[in-house]
């Protein structure tokens, strides 16, 4: 009897792919698509897009998958727009319309209301989202029909402005921390005009750290893998085909650009030795910082290990395959 083939396990490729993810996309299916193309043994992203919105999907392959934390606690720029006059059960495009209002607000009553909505403030998620309710996904009791109590939260908005306005809708550009739900945003500023609203179209623009410049298409992705060949048909196939890899790796975003947040020590290639063994190393030089709860070790330019800095010494917790 022929037994099953073995599952190919992938190559160990590390960094990040900036992906922009088109309208009806999810993010499960746009970082299957990049792990194929890399051939790549592990992927994460660090912050589900919804299918109706575009834009920035950091995805991480290989060891930048320990790094996801940090991008996701990263300050994140939206552009959006609100279509005034309805309010709908999803507060986008997908779901019925539960309220509506001939009134349509002026420029000069949405700009009046955009203090309200910038600092620290409390803000209540769709119900169509993916808080747990007592073990229950939120969506998936309102797919069910039931309407549920979900707490308010603290979120801060750094920034809102209006980019356009008309009678019927108003494109919006926001700054804002993690947990921040731009469609709460479209709805509440609805209630709160008299006229409801719900968003009509949803772009994230900006991840900290990363910015437009990191951008990658697949078409970008699928030239450097494939170049004149084309792609090939299959999983199978695109696998067994002899390629060449440095083209398409040369298009990742090093793992450790996700850490720049974090203070940054640079050691020897021995104490990286011990680091990676799990050893802390006494920090030396001028700059180095005395104390942190997380710092990011690098030895010429690569990273080491995420660690604390206490009483002059790095002890790594989390540290990258060299």
């Amino acid at each position: 009897m022929g037994g099953r083939r073995g599952k190919k396990k992938g190559r160990p490729v590390s960094g990040w792919v900036v992906r922009d993810k088109p309208v009806g996309m999810g993010s499960t299916e746009a970082v299957s698509k990049i792990k194929w193309l890399f051939q790549a043994e592990k992927a994460g992203h660090a912050g589900t897009l919804d299918p109706l919105a575009s834009g920035m999907l950091p995805i991480a392959l290989g060891e930048a998958t320990k790094t996801v934390p940090y991008v996701q606690d990263g300050a994140k720029v939206y552009r959006f727009t609100v279509a005034w006059g309805e309010e709908r059960s999803t507060d986008d495009l997908e779901g019925p319309v539960t309220n509506s209002s001939e009134r349509r607000p002026a420029e000069a009553e949405v700009k009046a209301l955009l203090p309200k909505y910038t600092g620290v403030i409390m803000q209540t998620p769709p119900q169509f989202s993916a808080i747990k309710i007592a073990g229950e996904r939120a969506y998936d009791l309102a797919r069910e029909g039931e309407t549920v109590d979900i707490p308010a939260r603290e979120i801060e908005i750094g920034r809102l402005d209006i980019v356009e306005h008309d009678a019927g809708r108003t494109v919006f550009e926001v700054e804002c921390g993690k947990g921040t739900y731009v469609r709460s945003l479209a709805r509440d500023m609805g209630r709160d005009l008299g006229c409801f609203g719900h968003i009509a179209e949803l772009r994230r623009v900006e991840v900290e750290p990363f910015t437009p410049e990191d951008f990658v298409t697949v078409a970008e992705l699928e030239a450097a893998r494939f170049g004149e060949r084309g792609e090939v048909a299959g999983d199978d196939d695109a696998s067994d085909a002899p390629v060449d890899f440095d083209a398409i790796d040369a298009l990742l975003v090093d793992t450790a650009a996700a850490l720049e947040c974090l203070p940054q020590v640079t050691v020897s290639d021995d104490a990286a030795t011990r680091i990676r063994l799990g050893n802390p190393v006494i920090i030396r030089g001028r700059d180095a910082p005395v104390e942190a709860e997380e710092a990011c070790a690098t030895v010429r330019g690569r990273l080491v290990a995420i660690g604390a800095i206490e009483q002059g010494m790095f002890k790594p917790k989390r540290v990258f395959a060299g």
